[in-house]
């Protein structure tokens, strides 16, 4: 499941998401923390993200995911209200119901490195609803480079 949750400012600043052009997404998420998935003997990343009471945020409100691939999510609502997760997937979103109190799985593949958005939006969350980011770490296959001179990395 879901290891080393860790603080945002800490965390942000090691991922290099504080850095030019990426400010952005270490402000739209500072609520929750870091969560890093973990990977199974199959293969399978797998993680836990939860809905907090009464908060209307996700922990973790960053997910990393240490390359592109198949993960596994518990996600589990323990807020009274009802609420709806929405996870960015190849070939198709996931949308999971997520009644009060209750708790689902969502499959997703993302196969390549990268920001992916998810969220809860139903009943507009009290007008911006809940917004979190799964990062997929690792480099583009060469097959998929863009032809331009190399960018800088953090």
């Amino acid at each position: 499941m879901t290891t080393r949750l860790q603080d945002v400012s800490q965390a942000v600043d090691e991922l290099g998401l504080d850095r030019k052009n990426r400010a952005a997404i270490g402000r739209l998420t500072a609520s929750g923390s870091v969560g890093y998935a973990t990977e199974d003997a199959d293969g399978w990343m797998r993680a836990r993200v939860r809905i907090v009471p009464d908060q209307m945020i996700w922990e973790p409100s960053i997910l990393v995911l240490p390359h592109g691939g198949d993960a596994e999510l518990d996600v589990v609502n323990d807020d009274a209200g009802t609420h709806a997760a929405l996870f960015p997937s190849n070939g198709d979103r996931q949308f999971l119901p997520l009644p009060s109190y209750s708790r689902g799985t969502a499959r997703i593949n993302l196969d390549g490195p990268g920001l992916y958005w998810f969220s809860s939006a139903i009943g507009n969350d009290q007008g911006s609803g809940l917004r979190g980011v799964i990062l997929v770490l690792g480099d583009v296959p060469d097959h998929a480079r863009l032809d331009r001179p190399d960018q800088p990395r953090p």
